[in-house]
């Protein structure tokens, strides 16, 4: 059966919080990220998205099963962490158009669905007025225990869609990770492209 690729903005979004925390938590428990999440925690962050008319969610259907999900908002209504390493290089975060994250069952991987994703939320960032989109990825050194055999990072897919990573615009959080038993601060470095 083919994947239907379906994009939905502001409250459309509230009947796929629930798909959109499972998928979370599991995709980022994998490295790099190490994220030992839980429901009630992910549905709290993913309201925001559904309260701002203005995002969006890019959903991967197989049939009536979500198998991934990719987000995004202005930054403005994003959180003020994410907003921060823009004000402090002298950029105006109403500029920019911020993409959450992109979640996708592996079962599906390899088939083109990421490029859609970018493809998607680009339209609607476009669409709404924004030139400028953004992202962020978590920091690992090269040598992390946790990576596993023949890992390659993301970074050459986001270069041939047309980021540039930011390396004087980072952001801190801390998370829960499987590999530790408190929450662990995290850096995380933006990625930029203008249109």
């Amino acid at each position: 059966m083919a994947i239907e690729i379906r994009r939905i903005a502001g409250q459309e979004i509230t009947r796929y919080l629930t798909d959109a925390a499972r998928l979370r938590i599991s995709v980022f428990r994998e490295y790099p990220y190490l994220y030992e999440g839980d429901e009630a925690a992910e549905q709290e962050y993913l309201a925001s998205y559904a309260a701002c008319p203005r995002s969006v969610f890019v959903l991967a259907l197989d049939g009536d099963r979500v198998v991934g999900v990719s987000t995004g908002l202005p930054m403005v209504d994003a959180d003020e962490s994410f907003q921060a390493p823009f004000a402090g290089n002298g950029e105006s975060p109403e500029n920019w158009f911020y993409f959450g994250e992109s979640v996708l069952d592996p079962a599906y991987r390899g088939q083109g669905i990421g490029h859609r994703f970018f493809d998607e939320r680009e339209r609607h960032a476009h669409g709404l007025g924004f030139r400028c989109t953004c992202f962020c990825s978590v920091i690992r050194p090269a040598d992390h225990p946790l990576m596993p055999p023949g890992y390659r990072s993301h970074d050459v897919f986001w270069t041939k869609r047309g980021y540039a990573k930011q390396a004087n615009y980072k952001a801190c959080f801390s998370w829960k990770q499987v590999d530790t038993s408190g929450e662990t601060e995290n850096e995380l470095v933006f990625w930029t492209r203008e249109t």
